[in-house]
């Protein structure tokens, strides 16, 4: 059943070993650096039984049980439409962009039930754990996160030529489970349920057996685990001068593995690196949709802020102000392009879901991420050198400092001082703080790198279409190879 924000909380409060800025955390829920997501958390969990928005971001199951859009199952378009209605619907109700909230990562597990027949390969009950883990999902309706990343260390030697346990591994079998050790860094880790955690890219060669090639759910509440955070921008700095920083930052984890027990029912594959394989190279394909989908509304907030401050300082009838909106705005249409008719012309997976169309969704994702950094460069030029001189809050407040501000900051009637104030410290912490900055990485490398990002529009792009045409058009007699099977069904 949909849990309540308070139950979230309580869930998290399990002795769990938290440290940032060298202190340990008693409580995540209460430290002034984590409480704003997890009260955002929270209240995506309580959005969830409210009227307002319990009919877009809730369904009944077969069963009559209420469970949530995020983690439902796509069988349908509509399906995928429900879930990014969902997302809109949240977004917009926290006021911000929030990325590893469970609807995004628990699409992962997905990507693992098309795959049952490369589990079944190593161990039918892998395949069964699977399909458990995804009903529990459904059931439970647990914070669930992803983990990828490893410290990796020298990565021009293999695991086993360094310290081990630069990547995560398994060091022993027990009746009970696995034994593992490693670190993994995971966003959002230290006020989530569990995390699917999976291999990163691993050079483990040729070898059909490897005990790095592992993955399975932890429940991040599991003995042994440690969780040490980085400084969160929440607090650095007052609330009024960067509101985004203060409430929309996840804070990222380096969970260390300590000889951490993972009970064989949560295993969902182990050592086969064909599994492993597999894993990583359709890892995306239904969770890159919701990652993509905050793009477009980062988008919307580039091109508002922007807007607002050609318009309060009249600027918006020059051309040359006019063109860079518009630049903006074909960014911003260009990925609603590519999430519209990934779900118009979505595709049936191997394990019957139905997936957003592959080569839209991945074309969509590279243009949204490689254009990003240009698009909050141009949002820079057009909200002015202001975002970067304004004095803070407090000056617009003290009786000495005061009447200057209103004075210089005072537009007209319309457009007062304070207003004024809130539109340029919005828009630096949106494309000019160091919130910003991190956001701008954390969208370039938290679905893998870009050249990865690359890789899989290779991997899903039509390219027999295009040699067919062009074979027909030049009319070439040669065959192409890897090319013959479109050639023959052209010629049939």
């Amino acid at each position: 059943m949909i849990r309540t924000g308070q139950q979230y909380k309580d869930s998290i409060r399990d002795g769990r070993q938290v440290w940032v800025n060298g202190d340990r955390v008693t409580d995540v829920t209460t430290h002034p650096m984590f409480k704003p997501l997890v009260d955002i958390r929270a209240r995506i969990y309580d959005m969830q039984h409210e009227a307002a928005f319990a009919p877009v971001m809730s369904y009944r199951d077969d069963l009559g049980n209420f469970c949530a859009v995020g983690s439902k199952l796509p069988f349908t378009r509509a399906d995928w439409e429900q879930k990014r209605a969902a997302t809109d619907a949240m977004l917009d109700e926290v006021g911000g962009i929030v990325t590893r909230v469970g609807d995004e990562t628990v699409g992962e597990m997905w990507s693992l039930y098309d795959g049952q027949d490369v589990l079944n390969e190593v161990n039918p009950q892998f395949s069964e754990n699977i399909r458990r883990h995804i009903e529990m999902a459904l059931r439970n309706d647990p914070f669930h996160v992803s983990a990828n990343t490893d410290p990796k260390g020298d990565r021009s030697k293999k695991p086993r030529d360094q310290d081990p346990d630069m990547l995560l591994h398994v060091v022993r079998e027990t009746d009970a489970g696995i034994i593992v050790r490693g670190a993994k860094y995971e966003t959002a880790a230290a006020y989530a349920n569990q995390a699917f955690t999976k291999p990163t890219i691993a050079n483990w060669g040729d070898s059909e057996l490897s005990d790095y090639a592992v993955g399975f759910i932890c429940d991040l509440g599991s003995p042994n685990l440690k969780f040490i955070c980085r400084t969160g921008f929440a607090g650095r700095a007052p609330a009024e001068d960067y509101p985004l920083s203060n409430k929309f930052d996840e804070v990222d984890t380096l969970v260390i593995f300590d000889n951490v027990l993972i009970p064989w029912e949560n295993v969902l594959f182990y050592r086969h690196t064909k599994a492993a394989t597999f894993i990583r190279s359709t890892l995306h394909r239904y969770s890159a949709f919701a990652f993509v989908q905050r793009n477009l509304k980062f988008a919307d907030m580039m091109i508002g802020a922007a807007l607002f401050n050609a318009r309060q300082t009249g600027l918006d009838k020059q051309q040359a102000v006019q063109e860079k909106l518009s630049a903006l705005a074909c960014y911003r249409e260009g990925i609603n392009a590519h999430l519209t008719a990934s779900i118009t012309m979505a595709e049936r997976s191997p394990g019957g879901l139905m997936m957003p169309n592959q080569s839209l969704l991945y074309t969509g994702r590279v243009h949204a991420c490689s254009h990003l950094h240009e698009m909050m460069h141009l949002t820079r030029e057009l909200c002015g050198g202001q975002i970067c001189v304004t004095p803070d809050a407090a000056s617009f407040r003290d009786p000495e400092t005061a009447p200057w501000l209103d004075k210089f900051y005072t537009i007209n009637d319309e457009w007062q001082a304070d207003d004024r104030r809130r539109l340029l410290a919005f828009a630096r912490d949106l494309v000019n703080s160091d919130y910003a900055g991190h956001r701008l990485t954390f969208q370039l490398f938290a679905q893998s790198a870009p050249f990865a990002h690359l890789a899989a529009v290779y991997r899903n792009f039509d390219w027999e279409e295009s040699l067919r045409i062009v074979h027909k058009s030049a009319g070439l007699s040669a065959r192409v190879p890897g090319g013959a099977s479109a050639f023959a069904r052209a010629a049939e």
